[in-house]
């Protein structure tokens, strides 16, 4: 072996070594989709005293943080999104109504010198408050003395001695408790049964307790802090809420739920298994089909895209990256783009052997690797960029995906170019593949390029032609998108969308009666899988959704919530405006690079193909009456990536070409990189729709949306990068006066005046 192939062997077992011990050693971090749980995401907003600015959100995310562990939720999650937004993951809790009430309260919690009876008049003055207490009456409030951040500590306890029932004990910090004191030996400087003599605790404008200071309690003595009791007639439960109120403290800011998603943990779990099986069936019949078409090397790539699976999974774990179930889908998807190199390389090493004779096989597996390598890094980084654009402009689960497809392609690369290359090279030193063409798979032209080569198609005489069909297509797309209407989902929209799960199967209209005759009446019921119900209404709080799964027990029996979807309409505005921008910015990024990589006749053909595609699948999705959500969005991009993906290995080829033979108009040149190309589009894509189609029939209804855009766009993807992107690429070209590509000089050989003449007798041989 050579030291390149040696160094890449050894740096492929060594990443396969380290991966395979992290996925026998460590767990994979699910997100709330796949393990069950409930997701927030609150606004914090300004209050009078303070701006919802990123300091004053970290101190809100803190004292969150407090509640929550105080709920007893295991392995809750607490970060800051922005400078305004919390975002609240709470494994396992599918009834989100209590842990709602007790983070999103203000909590407000002040004590006051009781100024006697009060009357309503007074309320709102300067001098004080008139606020009623636990019975009623009015009383006559003096300014806050302190506040709720003074309590060090607060515990709810039974008192069955004094029989005061449920209490609440409060331990102050030192400061706050010489206040106490001093507020508390004031009252006592009233007599007994004084209203001046209580003092009032008032937690968000609601006096909970006014209690008398005791008899025994001295003028101007007061009571110590530890030693005090809230009472009242508290039940266990709100004892207990108001003793975690009080020593969670206030928030520093007012926060609003303007997201919140629930998923049970059957769902997850059936996601989980349905994408497990659909990666085994799918990367079964990628890796068959690669073998079948390029024999041995073939079945060397499939080792490589098994290794690939392997340090995929790795580096997911390793980076502790949360896999949600858009996620799971994307770590899928590209086991069948993780083909795509090795294809690229495998046809270029086809066209070296069948066009140099006499050269061996292991040159031409070098020459294969070189000549693919532009295409491969250009096709990468396109689909890189859509990556990018997921994770900074998508939300929620949507950043999962943008994360998991990344870290796919660069574990593609690497296992296309290191392993692949690795074993690959080891096999071409090899006399009897390299004597055995049928053994290799690479010595024989495939029987799509012979094929073409024979019928030698003349694909672009009337350039025109295929536009007027690109034409026909977007019209028929955009009536859709006008007659139809597109569906946008809760996401984009605002408002609830829960699905239900019953015992006893409710059919639609009945579903629409109950809920109607029980004041819901503006809600959408239809099927959601085998049986199942979905309702998607407008604005419903917790307590509502509550008494609507209520409504529909009564028909159904026992009725569990499987999927919850909670957006406000300002976040539902936002994430649409979100959508739009993304799309926006992956054109015009898309086009600023491949205007750098290539001519700018081809970067516009490119985009154009690629809005075209955007079109075709929007107006298909509106046919079909198909919702457009955030896994859309996803989807939409993915396919973005792949149809620049296309177009980069056409004009790649098209480039190479033009640049070795000038003088020929530019139309026989790319009918020819088109017919060269050809192959690795039909293989490559051939590799994802395995993938593809078992997420789609296997994957549930969770993933069905998600795979049959994917399946969509990459046909749609795969017909314009060479029947849209050409053809516009030419009439560009017709008007253009950008001379065509120089040719590359070969490495080592100079030309011009500082060449240097050969002897005409050496015939450069050298050894």
């Amino acid at each position: 072996m050579t030291r390149a192939t040696t160094v890449r062997a050894v740096l492929a077992a060594a990443v396969l070594l380290v991966s395979a011990l992290i996925t026998l050693t460590m767990s994979p971090r699910l997100g709330l989709d796949l393990q069950g749980g409930t997701r927030m995401v609150l606004q914090a907003t300004d209050s009078a005293t303070t701006k919802a600015d990123r300091e004053s959100t970290d101190r809100t995310l803190e004292v969150l943080r407090r509640r929550i562990d105080s709920l007893g939720v295991a392995e809750p999650t607490l970060t800051r999104s922005g400078e305004d937004r919390i975002i609240v993951e709470l494994p396992d809790v599918q009834d989100p109504r209590k842990a709602a009430e007790v983070i999103g309260r203000t909590a407000q919690l002040s004590f006051h010198a009781v100024q006697g009876p009060g009357t309503e008049q007074k309320q709102g003055k300067a001098a004080g408050l008139t606020l009623p207490d636990e019975e009623g009456r009015p009383l006559a409030l003096g300014p806050a003395r302190l506040t709720g951040a003074g309590v060090k500590d607060a515990g709810a306890s039974f008192d069955a001695q004094q029989g005061a029932g449920w209490t609440v004990a409060l331990d102050f910090h030192k400061g706050a408790g010489r206040d106490w004191t001093r507020l508390t030996g004031q009252a006592a400087c009233h007599p007994a049964q004084d209203e001046r003599r209580r003092v009032a605790i008032v937690l968000d404008d609601q006096v909970i307790s006014s209690p008398q200071v005791a008899p025994s309690v001295g003028c101007n003595v007061g009571l110590p802090s530890g030693s005090t009791q809230i009472t009242g007639s508290f039940g266990a439960d709100e004892a207990r809420d108001l003793a975690l109120l009080i020593k969670g403290g206030a928030l520093p800011l007012p926060v609003e739920i303007v997201e919140q998603r629930t998923v049970g943990p059957t769902l997850g779990a059936a996601a989980i298994d349905a994408s497990a099986r659909a990666a085994l069936i799918g990367a079964a019949a990628t890796a068959l089909f690669i073998t079948f078409v390029y024999r041995l090397f073939g079945a060397l790539a499939a080792v490589a895209l098994a290794a690939y699976g392997v340090v995929s999974y790795a580096a997911l774990v390793a980076l502790g990256v949360t896999l949600t179930l858009p996620g799971l889908a994307g770590f899928v998807l590209a086991i069948g783009m993780a083909v795509d190199a090795n294809v690229l390389v495998f046809e270029r090493a086809r066209e070296e052997y069948a066009e140099r004779s006499g050269r061996s096989l292991r040159s031409a597996m070098t020459a294969g690797f070189r000549n693919a390598w532009s295409a491969v890094a250009d096709s990468n980084v396109t689909t890189l960029i859509a990556a990018g654009l997921l994770f900074f402009l998508g939300s929620g689960p949507v950043k999962g995906f943008g994360v998991t497809l990344a870290i796919g392609v660069l574990a593609s690369m690497f296992s296309a170019l290191v392993i692949a290359r690795a074993l690959t090279e080891i096999a071409s030193r090899s006399r009897f593949v390299g004597d055995y063409r049928g053994v290799n798979g690479i010595a024989r032209p495939g029987r799509v390029r012979t094929w073409l080569a024979r019928r030698d198609p003349q694909l672009f005489r009337s350039p025109r032609r295929w536009l007027l069909i690109s034409t026909a297509l977007i019209t028929v797309a955009v009536l859709g998108i006008v007659v139809r209407g597109v569906n946008l989902g809760v996401e984009f929209t605002g408002g609830r969308l829960v699905e239900y799960s019953t015992s006893r199967p409710v059919d639609v209209e009945t579903a629409r009666t109950v809920l109607a005759a029980a004041g819901f009446g503006d809600a959408e019921v239809t099927t959601a899988g085998a049986g199942d119900l979905s309702v998607r209404t407008g604005d419903l709080d917790n307590h509502e959704e509550h008494a609507l799964r209520a409504v529909l027990a009564e028909e159904g029996g026992q009725t569990t919530k499987v999927r919850d979807e909670l957006i406000g309409p300002s976040l539902g505005d936002e994430l649409r405006r979100n959508a739009l921008i993304a799309l926006a910015v992956a054109v015009l990024v898309q086009l600023a690079y491949l205007a750098v990589r290539f001519r700018w006749t081809f970067a516009l053909a490119s985009v154009a193909a690629l809005v075209h595609d955007v079109v075709l699948l929007v107006g298909a999705f509106a046919w079909l009456g198909r919702t457009v959500d955030g896994i859309f969005l996803a989807a939409l991009l993915t396919v973005i990536g792949y149809s620049v993906n296309d177009s980069v290995v056409v004009f790649d080829r098209v480039r190479e070409l033009w640049a070795k033979a000038r003088r020929e108009s530019v139309t026989t040149i790319a009918n020819r990189a088109v017919l060269q190309t050809v192959p690795r589009t039909v293989n490559t894509g051939m590799g994802a729709l395995f993938i593809l189609a078992a997420l789609a029939v296997l994957g549930g209804d969770s993933l069905a949306d998600f795979a049959l855009a994917l399946l969509i766009g990459i046909c749609v993807g795969t017909y314009s990068s060479v029947l849209t992107a050409v053809p516009v690429a030419l009439t560009l070209e017709r008007s253009s006066k950008t001379p065509p590509p120089a040719r590359k000089r070969a490495p080592g050989r100079t030309s011009g005046a500082g060449a240097k003449r050969r002897d005409p007798r050496d015939n450069g041989a050298r050894v």
